[in-house]
C-alpha cells in the first residue's frame, strides 16, 4: 500500500489526471442511470400512481399510452367475482389543447372515476368527492407549454384559473400537480372520468381501464384467475405486473427505449477505455520501478498487488469526485427533463462497476508490468 501510495504522490499531475478521467466516467454512468431510470419511471408513473390491486384491460393493451377500448359491462362483471371491493374508471387519449390564447396543442388527457387513488391527480372540489365541472388539472413542468399569461384570469391565483377548449369543449385549468411530466411530448392533463368522455368523445357504454381494488383477506392471485375466467376476452394484471409491461414495451419494442440503452452501455464502454488508459500510463511510467523490484526479488504476487492497489485508490478517488460532480449536473438537466430520476441507491450501485473499470483496467497494466526483464533496470 504504501509503495503504490507513493508512486501515484510522485506523479501529482498525472493522479489529478486519471482521477478526473475516472470522476468524468462515473459521472457520465450515473447520468445515464438517471435517464434510464427515468424513463423506466415516466413508462409507469400513471400506473403506480392508482392504488389499484388489478388493471383490466383491453386485450392487446402493451401500456397505458395505447389502450384498447373496453365495454361499459366488464365493470359490472368485474363485480360479480368474488373478493372484488371496488371498481375505477380510466381513459386517456390524445386531444386537442386550444389555450387562452388561440395557439393549439396536443395533449395526453387522462380522465378518472374518484377512488383511482389517493396520489393519483384529479380535480375535486375542496376534499369532498365531487368534481369541479369543466375542470383540469396540469403538471408544473408543462404549465409554460399550457398557460398563456396574457389570457390568464386571475393573476394574483398564480395564473389560475385559465380558460382554455378540449376538443372545442369548454375547459378550465384550475390546479396544477407536479411529478407528472410526460415523456412523449404530448403534456398530461387530468379530468373527472365525465368530463373526460366528453372531451374525447367516448360513448358512455365504452371505458378503457378498469381498476380493480380487493378486498381485505381476499387474496390477489384468485381473484386475478376468477376475473381471467369470468372476461376470458379481456387482459388482466396485477399492478406490478402491468407497470413491468408497459417499462418493457417503452424500453424495448420502442427507439427511444433503445437510444437509452445503447447510450448507457456507451457510457459503460467510453468509461472503461478512459480508466484503462489512464492507468496504464501511470504503470508505464514507472516500469523501471517495476523492472528493480523483480530485480531484487519481488514476486509478481506483489507486483500485482502494488498495481492493483493503485488502480483501486485512483477508482475510489475518482468516484467520490465523480458524485460530488454529478448532483450540481443532474440538477440542471432536470430543468430540461424533468422525469429524469436518480434513486438514493443509484451511486451506491455505480460503486462496483466503477471499481470493477479500474481491476479490469488494471490487467494490461499488470501484463505490462510483469513482462519487463529485471536485468532492464542495469541497462545504460
Amino acid at each position: 500500500m504504501r509503495l503504490a501510495w507513493q508512486n501515484i504522490a510522485h506523479e501529482r499531475t498525472r493522479f489529478l489526471v486519471t482521477i478526473l478521467g475516472i470522476a468524468c466516467a462515473t459521472l457520465l454512468m450515473i447520468t445515464q442511470g438517471s435517464i434510464l431510470m427515468g424513463f423506466l419511471g415516466a413508462a409507469s408513473k400513471i400506473i403506480d400512481a392508482t392504488d389499484s390491486d388489478l388493471w383490466i384491460a383491453g386485450r392487446g393493451a402493451s401500456c397505458f399510452e395505447f389502450p384498447v377500448v373496453l365495454e361499459r359491462r366488464f365493470v359490472e362483471l368485474a363485480h360479480s367475482v368474488s373478493g372484488v371491493e371496488s371498481t375505477t374508471r380510466i381513459l386517456t387519449r390524445i386531444v386537442e389543447f386550444r389555450k387562452s390564447d388561440g395557439n393549439q396543442q396536443l395533449v395526453t388527457l387522462i380522465g378518472a372515476e374518484r377512488g383511482a387513488g389517493s396520489r393519483f391527480p384529479a380535480p375535486h372540489i375542496g376534499n369532498g368527492a365531487a368534481s369541479d365541472p369543466d375542470s383540469i388539472l396540469i403538471d408544473e413542468s408543462s404549465s409554460g407549454l399550457l398557460i398563456q399569461s396574457g389570457g390568464l384570469s386571475s393573476a394574483q391565483s398564480g395564473g389560475l384559473p385559465s380558460a382554455v377548449e378540449i376538443n372545442e369543449h369548454r375547459a378550465n385549468v384550475t390546479g396544477r400537480t407536479s411529478g407528472f411530466s410526460s415523456f412523449l411530448g404530448t403534456p398530461y392533463v387530468f379530468s373527472s372520468y365525465t368530463d373526460g368522455l366528453r372531451y374525447t368523445g367516448m360513448r358512455p357504454t365504452e371505458t378503457m381501464f378498469i381498476l380493480v381494488r380487493v378486498r381485505s383477506g381476499a387474496s390477489i392471485a384468485d381473484v386475478k384467475r376468477q376475473l381471467m375466467t369470468r372476461l376470458p376476452n379481456v387482459d388482466v394484471w396485477t399492478k406490478k405486473e402491468f407497470a413491468r409491461k408497459a417499462q418493457m414495451y417503452w424500453s424495448s419494442q420502442t427507439g427511444a427505449g433503445g437510444a437509452i440503452l445503447a447510450a448507457a452501455l456507451l457510457g459503460f464502454i467510453i468509461g472503461l477505455a478512459v480508466v484503462s488508459q489512464a492507468i496504464y500510463a501511470t504503470t508505464m511510467e514507472h516500469i523501471e520501478e517495476f523492472a528493480t523490484l523483480k530485480a531484487i526479488g519481488a514476486t509478481h504476487g506483489f507486483v500485482i498487488r502494488v498495481i492493483v492497489t493503485q488502480a483501486l485508490v485512483c477508482g475510489i478517488a475518482g468516484y467520490l469526485l465523480g458524485i460530488a460532480l454529478s448532483e450540481p449536473v443532474i440538477r440542471q438537466a432536470k430543468s430540461a427533463i424533468p422525469w429524469l430520476s436518480t434513486p438514493a441507491w443509484l451511486p451506491l450501485a455505480i460503486l462496483p462497476p466503477a471499481l470493477a473499470i479500474c481491476m479490469f483496467a488494471s490487467v494490461l497494466s499488470v501484463r505490462a508490468a510483469l513482462a519487463v526483464e529485471p536485468a532492464r533496470v542495469f541497462r545504460a
